[in-house]
């Protein structure tokens, strides 16, 4: 890319994601003259030092390095903040980041409380800085196509979706203590859709949610919770973890329902053995795409047809529908989750050194990091429905987006 200016950013957390992200997309971008990794920070210290000899070593300039996410944010030579920390910590982290006039792009994870969710939309509309979500599932190329798909009305009217974050995790759940990872003290004291933004991510451009559309209300179920237990007590049996109650089921549904009468099911799928999948799937009147199996299915075609006739198939569908986006990538592919780190990590870049809208900006964000809340709250109470709310206060209704006004290179809205 020619002429662009880099953007200095400043990287908190270094653990099992943001350390790859570093070697395997942030380095890379800095040699395509994007950005520049100014500052590293991780609360061990271990960790930190780890990130700064992998910028040292790949580009000779040492960032600066500390225990201390609060220097990063300060530093006058950051000039936008990732934050790939615990779950429990972004909601603080990117409020000072935007109450000091830096953009910040958060890693997936949920907020604890709506009233989070309410304090990080405020301080945008206070400061005009955005948080963008560095959701990459709404990069993910049949998730791309899907959306063409149905915004080109192949699917006819689209009715429902469902997505899914299923994906064995026993292993890194019960070695949390020993991998250092905060996946297992939510595991062990709460039971909700604890990671939802996966399979709702590319989900919300689809239904148009805070652009004509949003949700209203939702609905939780979670089973028992045995999966992680019975792992402990057969891979760590004389150890504590294996006298551990769980509080997390094994899977938890989760339905939403629209302002124009859509609905979208979620299900989190992490602690039994499975195949992993998204489960990305779009129904429409006239046809379907289902990420289990990697199908289309239209009107006029036999029900009767058998997976392993359909498996496959979407494919041949890519010629005529691939997204833009991913026609673009194509053409220089480069890594991180099959491209969508490269892909989502970009346009929050384009953002910053563009001075422009996030394609998923700080109502996205903050609808993405409500759904866990609720979620427990729908689960506590057998099942109950609770309201969604509108972080837009209305504006949604309002923001149907004219492409001519988006000018983010990775839209979802155009």
């Amino acid at each position: 890319m020619e002429n662009v200016r880099k953007v200095k950013v400043g990287v908190i957390g270094l653990g099992a994601r943001g350390l790859p992200l570093l070697n395997v997309v942030f380095l890379p971008m800095w040699e395509h003259g994007l950005l520049e990794v100014t500052a590293v920070c991780d609360y061990y210290s271990d960790r930190a030092e780890e990130g700064a000899k992998a910028v040292e070593t790949k580009t000779g300039v040492r960032p600066f390095c500390t225990t201390d996410w609060h220097e990063v944010i300060e530093h006058p030579d950051v000039e936008a903040v990732l934050v790939l920390t615990a779950w429990e910590s972004h909601i603080d982290m990117c409020i000072a980041s935007m109450k000091a006039g830096k953009r910040v792009g958060v890693e997936v994870g949920c907020a604890y409380s709506i009233d989070d969710c309410f304090r990080l939309v405020e301080t945008f509309e206070e400061t005009g800085v955005h948080c963008m979500m560095l959701e990459n599932c709404c990069y993910g190329r049949r998730e791309l196509m899907g959306l063409n798909m149905a915004r080109l009305g192949v699917f006819g009217t689209v009715v429902h979706c469902s997505g899914g974050y299923m994906h064995d995790l026993r292993e890194e759940i019960v070695n949390g203590d020993i991998k250092r990872h905060y996946r297992q003290r939510n595991y062990m004291l709460r039971n909700c859709e604890n990671y939802p933004t996966h399979e709702l991510g590319p989900i919300m451009p689809v239904l148009n949610i805070n652009h004509g559309n949003r949700f209203v209300s939702l609905n939780s179920v979670s089973s028992c919770a045995k999966g992680l237990h019975e792992y402990a007590v057969e891979h760590r049996p004389d150890d504590p973890i294996a006298k551990c109650d769980f509080a997390q089921g094994d899977i938890v549904t989760t339905v939403l329902k629209c302002a124009d009468g859509r609905t979208a099911v979620l299900t989190l799928d992490t602690t039994l053995p499975r195949i992993y999948s998204r489960g990305f799937t779009v129904r429409g009147t006239k046809g379907m795409y289902c990420g289990d199996g990697d199908y289309i299915h239209m009107d006029g075609e036999s029900e009767f047809d058998s997976l392993q006739s359909k498996a496959g198939n979407a494919e041949s569908y890519a010629e005529k529908y691939e997204h833009p986006i991913w026609k673009e990538y194509h053409k220089n592919p480069i890594g991180g989750h099959d491209g969508i780190d490269w892909l989502v990590y970009n346009a929050f870049i384009e953002s910053v050194r563009e001075d422009i809208t996030p394609p998923i900006d700080t109502y996205d964000t903050a609808t993405l990091m409500c759904i866990s809340s609720l979620s427990e709250q729908s689960i506590a109470m057998g099942g109950a429905p609770v309201a969604v709310p509108d972080f837009t206060r209305g504006k949604w209704i309002e923001r149907q987006e004219k492409p001519e006004e988006d000018k983010s290179t990775y839209s979802l809205y155009k």
